[in-house]
């Protein structure tokens, strides 16, 4: 069994949860996976410390340390019952670079970090990339005071209890120099179906669609009999929002006929279960709202339509929207230098060097609009993810991770 075959094992065994895998953000979870891959490191004789947003950093040091550094790794949070490859290959494949680096007595010219990074999905607290915003001092802070989905924990606490150092984050002070970062790399599962239909098993990243999302919009209307007002005097949250939900659909083909990149979901619609019933008109209706492009002139467009279209149905429908806090994630351009580099990789390899843009978003955005070179690989993945069927291949893993371990190598001379 090869060392990176062995570190998934050690995952899966500490994640999995009788359903998927869950590694809850800044939780328990997380907190053993990195744990996992600090004893690795550790074993192989490799630097480990954790940083002051808690993320794990394993360091092989450069001949010449005063050079920014290259760094590389993910994230090890997962969704709830979530796969075992997001994020946690990128870990993986930065570590198993760097150990047969050191095995072999290459001492890189430039020191080379690899990061096991916290809080990367959005699922527990609405927030996406916690661990790399932190980092650069971007994190808002009055992010500090989101509460988990499910334990309505704040994420204050959740941070200062596996000792990130909250104080230095709420003033927004910047962690990690963009500067002391000569470039980051990160490899990735692909979350979609794109390299299974192409039949290739790598490809070099280009771009990261930004974000707009609301995790939870309230439509506030006035319950009544079902059987006892008519339609012109009802205040129906329910048809309200499908109202809504219809109009930013017809948007969005709109948007995509006139060549603009963009997908909008809402992944979360229900009515109160305390109240609900077949016979009443529902006075209180929850969504959340999420729209992704690489366009940020195409979110704003888009995000402004969603909220005139709040506004012509509340006149319209006697409701009102009353949106939750705004979270806003911008695009990100991988580094053309960056790119370029890893596709002649790729061609070396004799792989199938055909780029692509990430629809999902991934820390390496952060880290790009900080003003760090970037660059992402992704890996061919089956079923998708978010879900206990990711199937990343062991030999298309491979594939990644050896080109990232001569991108590292070549990066450093």
């Amino acid at each position: 069994m090869t060392f990176a075959t062995e570190l998934f094992e050690a995952l899966h065994a500490s994640g999995w949860d009788g359903q998927g895998i869950t590694r809850d953000t800044y939780g328990v979870g997380e907190s053993a996976a990195l744990d996992i891959i600090e004893s690795a490191a550790g074993t192989h004789g490799l630097e480990t410390e954790r940083d002051a947003a808690a993320n794990l950093v394993v360091t092989l040091p450069g001949s010449e340390p005063a050079l920014p550094f290259l760094a590389c790794g993910s994230h090890l949070d997962s969704v709830p019952q979530g796969g075992n490859f997001d994020g946690a290959a990128g870990v993986i494949a930065g570590l198993t670079a760097v150990v047969r680096m050191r095995a072999e007595g290459i001492v890189p010219r430039r020191t080379i970090r690899v990061y096991g990074l916290r809080g990367e999905e959005s699922a527990a607290f609405g927030r996406s990339y916690i661990g790399s915003s932190a980092l650069f001092g971007v994190l808002p802070a009055a992010d500090l005071n989101l509460r988990h989905a499910v334990s309505g924990d704040t994420l204050r606490d959740r941070m200062r209890s596996v000792g990130a150092d909250v104080d230095r984050i709420e003033r927004g002070e910047v962690l990690l120099p963009p500067a002391s970062v000569a470039a980051w790399l990160e490899l990735h599962i692909e979350q979609g179906p794109v390299l299974v239909a192409r039949e290739i098993p790598v490809a070099v990243v280009t771009g990261i669609r930004g974000n707009v999302r609301h995790r939870t919009v309230e439509c506030i209307g006035e319950a009544g009999h079902s059987g006892a007002v008519p339609r012109s005097l009802r205040h129906d949250t329910v048809f309200a929002v499908a109202e809504l939900l219809t109009l930013l659909d017809h948007a969005w083909q709109s948007f995509l006929t006139s060549g603009s990149d963009l997908v909008v979901t809402a992944g979360v619609l229900g009515t109160e279960p305390a109240e609900h019933a077949i016979a009443r008109i529902p006075g209180r209706m929850h969504f959340s709202f999420e729209a992704r492009s690489e366009s940020q002139v195409t979110l704003d467009r888009y995000y402004a339509l969603f909220l005139a279209g709040c506004r012509r149905i509340e006149a319209e429908r006697g409701v009102r929207f009353v949106p939750g806090p705004p979270l806003h994630t911008a695009p990100a351009v991988m580094d053309p230098n960056w790119v370029d580099r890893l596709r002649d990789v790729v061609r070396r390899l004799d792989l199938s060097d055909q780029p692509m843009a990430s629809g999902a978003g991934h820390d390496a955005a952060v880290f790009a609009n900080s003003g760090v070179p970037s660059a992402m690989i992704f890996i061919r993945n089956e079923h998708g993810s978010h879900n206990p069927l990711e199937a990343m291949d062991m030999s298309d893993f491979n594939k990644g991770a050896e080109v990232l371990r001569m991108a590292l190598i070549e990066g450093c001379a």
